[in-house]
């Protein structure tokens, strides 16, 4: 009969799916229970319900520690958010050079007059980045593709551009310098940083014809359109945070039930090395 109930509701359990929470949520307590349950079972027998189960919380609090320390140095397991470039509030798309110099993006303004060409201030832009101590990255160099992904996603969110009308051409990036450093090789003790900006330059691509029966034609720059900017900054995230906080967290748990179970140790001896009272 209890075998017949048991088959029962495992297979009422295990059917659950119109609720990927409630599944998982069911998923977890039978695992707590069937894993966590078995131990204390098994040392309770031995031990007595409440010294077993110290003995199972302490054996999980100590395993709690050792995946948790595994997890904060390999960036696994609980993590939380990635780095990513986020945008400058009230600066990110900047559609004319002048404006570089009011976002802050650039200390000296940009030696052009409003008669030049597109191509003209864009090479003047890059030539006053560089003199300002900015780094040049181009495309196919690492940390482009992510940067240009980013700035993509702003230019289409604030209605600066559709998808498939800009290319990304160029990015700046400056900041960044981690210390205290012991020299370039250590620097495990780094754990201070100055703000790390990234400026990608956008070229606009011309109007594509398309013609029915053909293959569709290779976007070209439209040099005739001035060129924008993305200004961001970098978020380091935080993907190593809630491993270290289950960590800390695990090992003061950990420790106290250590203590706990050291000093009803010492209770014991005590008690055993006094000497017998008769009775009375």
């Amino acid at each position: 009969m209890l075998s017949t109930i048991a088959t029962t509701f495992t297979s009422t359990v295990l059917a659950v799916g119109w609720e990927p929470e409630l599944r998982g949520l069911l998923t977890v307590i039978i695992a707590v229970a069937a894993l966590c349950g078995s131990i204390y079972l098994i040392l309770g027998t031995n031990l007595g319900a409440r010294l077993g189960f110290l003995v199972a919380f302490t054996g999980l609090a100590g395993w709690m520690v050792l995946m948790g320390i595994l997890w904060w140095i390999y960036g696994i397991g609980l993590t939380g958010e990635d780095p990513s470039w986020r945008q400058v509030e009230g600066r990110t798309v900047i559609q004319d050079v002048e404006s570089l110099t009011a976002a802050g993006v650039l200390d000296a303004r940009v030696p052009v007059s409003p008669d030049d060409d597109p191509l003209t201030k864009a090479d003047a832009v890059r030539e006053q980045l560089t003199a300002e101590g900015w780094e040049t990255i181009a495309e196919g160099e690492g940390g482009f593709g992510q940067a240009a992904s980013a700035a993509g996603t702003f230019l289409q969110e604030t209605g600066a551009f559709d998808a498939g009308e800009f290319q990304a051409t160029l990015m700046f990036q400056t900041g960044g310098e981690r210390w205290p450093k012991i020299n370039e090789s250590l620097d495990f003790l780094a754990f201070f940083h100055t703000p790390n900006y990234a400026l990608v330059e956008v070229a606009p691509l011309e109007e594509l014809r398309l013609e029915p029966g053909r293959a569709p034609v290779q976007p070209q720059i439209d040099d005739e359109r001035a060129r924008q900017y993305v200004y961001m900054v970098r978020d380091l995230g935080s993907l190593r945070q809630p491993a270290a906080l289950l960590t800390i967290g695990s090992t003061l748990v950990f420790l106290s039930l250590c203590w706990m179970l050291h000093r009803r140790d010492r209770i014991v001896a005590e008690n055993r090395a006094a000497d017998l009272v008769p009775a009375g």
